[in-house]
Formats: structure tokens, C-alpha cells, sequence
């Protein structure tokens, strides 16, 4: 029973992954633009990240080795330093906009000033990741994440066209805004493969002591956890296609969301919907700021972890302080947060290929990681998904050039 309970970190990961502020955002944009036509970047997308996700925690479950041990060790320290520091900054922007985004959900409940919730929110993230231990954060945050299971059920009532879902698993290019298009196809995809994912699940693993006999639970774990956020994402592409496009709506609001859900489940499904937002967002902003604290100090040598007590990794303790008060700080400037969340997403494509490179040079060699090693269906997609996202790293700047930010 206890091994089957460490779905809650697939569950976690997922939720963060897939439901944090600004897929939640890109989703239901997409949907509203381009009705079901990216339905295939999410599918291409969620076997992505299943492919590297499974590597990331076979490498951890077999040698013990975190993501940033195995770039250290792969890529050598200069490739290994630029791949941190933007790692860093991206998981920076990404906690802040998560900060952010709980804020604007609790104003919208209390109607309460803004910038008092923002310094509820960081004293309320620094209590909860200082008294709790790894297992409680990824079985509370990972469990109540899952009550926007609402916004399938919303989605669903909306009875969309089984047909046209199934055609925009096709890829097919509209007959306008192709710029546009393009860039919400690698913007989506970044979104679902996020690198820090990888670096929060590879270090969950080992902060459960995983060993080799996880290795087929992690497959499971893998499976279960990233499909069901993949799920949650096409319900939400399923709102924006059903009723935020018809009206010409945008979500740049996080409770935007709500105007949907309650228009099929009323006052209860808000309540739940809302619920649910405010964990997933705290689950995202939780993973990012341990994943800084994590990456450095899995690069530097330094005693890590929350299995540790506090005054056995002061540094790794001092670090995801620093990245809550500093996420906290930059949302507090009045920067919009769903527009530094989408600038987060679209800058981490570029260092994807840094990140997987690494785990794919490991995972496929025998002498390190013994029958463990890939086999051909790891490999084959390993490295496929590592062309793929080499080119969408090429191409996401000059789309977001082009298209303004997403604006057009």
C-alpha cells in the first residue's frame, strides 16, 4: 500500500505541470482561437514528457542521481552552468506567477487588496514547506489539486463535438494566423514538458528512497499521473473551444476560468473550481521553489533535501526561502503574473534540450545503469522528442517576437 501511495507524486507533478497558471491560461486561449486544431501538441506532448518523466525517475529510483547530477556529470561545468542559471530564472518567473495567481483567486473570494494577499500567500507558503514534510506537501497539494477534476466534469456537460476533437489529434494549419498558430503549438508543448517537472520528480524520488524495485511503479506513476493532467488540459481546451470562443472572450485572468464551470455547475462548481485552482497553483509554486533549492544544490555538492532537518542543509533550507521572497517581490512590483508566466514557458523550450540530452546520454548507457538501460522504445522516443524540441527551442523566440507575446 505504501508503494501504491507514492502516486501522489506523479499526481502532484502532473497537476503542477499541467494545471499551474499559465497552462491553465494557454489552454483555454487555444481553444478559444483555434478550437480543437492544437488537440495534437497536447497528445504529442503528454507522451513527451511520460517518455522523459520515466527516465528522469529510473535514473533516480537506479543510481540515486538527481537531474543536475546527471548535468554536472554530462555536461560539464560551463554547459552545466548556463542550463542552472536559466533554470533558475525560469522556475523564479514561474513561482512568482503561481504567487500571483493565488492572490488574484483569494481577492476574488475576500476582495481583500492584492498586495496584503501576496504577503498572506508567501507567509503561508513558507510555513507550510518549513513544518511539512515531502510526503504531506505532494499527498495534500497532490490530492485537493485534484477537485478541478470539476472542470472535466464542466467540460463534459458541454457536450462537444466528438468528431472535431478527434480530428484536431491531425495536425492541420488554419486558413489564417498561422504565426499565431505556431506559436501557441510550441508554447503548448513547453508548457507540458517543462524541465522542472523532470527536476522536481527525479528529486521526489529520491527523497521517497526509491530503489530499483520502484522502477516499474515509476512507469505506473509516470502514466497515471501525467495523463490525468493531460486530461485536465483538454477539458480546459474543451472551455475555451465551447464557450469562451463563441462569446470572443480571452482568459487573461486565472478566475476567468470560473465563468465557464459555473455556467454548467453553478454556484457549487465555482466554489470547487476555485478550491482546486488555488491548490494546483500552490502545488506549482511549491515544486518551482524547491526545484531552485534542489538544482543548486545538487550542482554544487551541497547536503539537500526536506528529509534532512533544516540545520543539516542550511543552504538547500536558505534557498527556497530566498525564492519564495524573491517570487513574492517581483509580483508585488504590479507586474501582470500571467504575462510573466507566459514568458516562463516560452523561454524554458530553450533550455529543454540542455536538460534531456543529459538523461538521455545516462539512461541509454549499459554500464551505468545496467539492465535498467533503455530499450529500444525509450530510445526511439527519446530521441525523436529530442529533435523536436531542439527545433521548437529555434523557434520560440522569433515567434514570440512575431506574434507580440501571443497578442497577434
Amino acid at each position: 500500500m505504501s508503494m501504491v501511495l507514492e502516486i501522489f507524486l506523479g499526481i502532484l507533478t502532473a497537476m503542477g505541470g499541467f494545471v499551474e497558471v499559465g497552462e491553465l491560461t494557454f489552454m483555454l486561449n487555444a481553444g478559444q482561437q483555434f478550437d480543437y486544431r492544437l488537440l495534437w501538441v497536447v497528445a504529442l506532448g503528454t507522451i513527451g514528457i511520460m517518455v522523459y518523466g520515466e527516465i528522469s525517475g529510473r535514473i533516480a529510483a537506479v543510481r540515486g542521481q538527481p537531474v543536475f547530477n546527471v548535468i554536472r556529470e554530462r555536461a560539464g561545468m560551463r554547459l552545466g552552468m548556463l542550463t542552472l542559471v536559466s533554470s533558475l530564472i525560469v522556475c523564479l518567473m514561474t513561482c512568482a506567477a503561481e504567487i500571483g495567481a493565488i492572490a488574484m483567486l483569494w481577492q476574488l473570494m475576500t476582495g481583500w487588496p492584492y498586495r496584503a494577499l501576496i504577503l498572506l500567500a508567501l507567509a503561508a507558503f513558507l510555513f507550510v514547506v518549513w513544518v511539512l514534510s515531502f510526503k504531506a506537501i505532494e499527498r495534500v497539494f497532490g490530492l485537493l489539486g485534484l477537485l478541478l477534476i470539476v472542470v472535466g466534469v464542466a467540460a463534459w456537460k458541454m457536450r462537444p463535438d466528438e468528431m472535431q476533437m478527434a480530428a484536431g489529434l491531425a495536425p492541420s494549419l488554419p486558413p489564417m494566423d498561422r504565426t499565431l498558430y505556431a506559436y501557441f503549438a510550441v508554447a503548448l508543448l513547453s508548457s507540458i514538458m517543462l524541465p522542472y517537472e523532470t527536476y522536481f520528480y527525479a528529486s521526489g524520488a529520491i527523497e521517497d528512497a526509491w530503489t530499483p524495485r520502484h522502477v516499474r511503479l515509476n512507469r505506473l506513476i509516470v502514466i497515471v499521473g501525467f495523463a490525468l493532467g493531460s486530461l485536465l488540459g483538454v477539458a480546459l481546451m474543451v472551455l475555451g473551444a465551447e464557450f469562451f470562443g463563441p462569446r470572443s472572450i480571452e482568459a487573461t485572468l486565472p478566475g476567468t476560468v470560473t465563468l465557464a464551470v459555473g455556467s454548467e455547475l453553478g454556484r457549487t462548481g465555482v466554489i470547487v473550481v476555485l478550491a482546486g485552482m488555488c491548490f494546483a497553483f500552490a502545488g506549482a509554486a511549491i515544486e518551482t521553489a524547491l526545484c531552485c533549492a534542489y538544482n543548486l544544490s545538487q550542482f554544487f555538492g551541497w547536503p539537500w533535501g526536506k528529509h534532512r532537518e533544516p540545520r543539516q542543509a542550511p543552504r538547500f533550507v536558505l534557498a527556497w526561502i530566498v525564492v519564495f521572497l524573491l517570487a513574492a517581490a517581483i509580483v508585488l512590483t504590479g507586474v501582470d503574473p500571467i504575462r510573466v508566466v507566459e514568458y516562463s514557458i516560452v523561454f524554458s523550450v530553450v533550455i529543454l534540450p540542455l536538460t534531456y540530452f543529459p538523461l538521455m546520454a545516462i539512461s541509454r548507457d549499459r554500464e551505468i545503469m545496467g539492465v535498467y538501460a533503455n530499450g529500444w522504445v525509450s530510445n526511439t522516443l527519446g530521441w525523436f522528442y529530442f529533435v523536436l524540441i531542439s527545433i521548437a527551442a529555434l523557434a520560440a523566440v522569433p515567434l514570440l517576437v512575431l506574434t507580440h507575446g501571443g497578442e497577434g
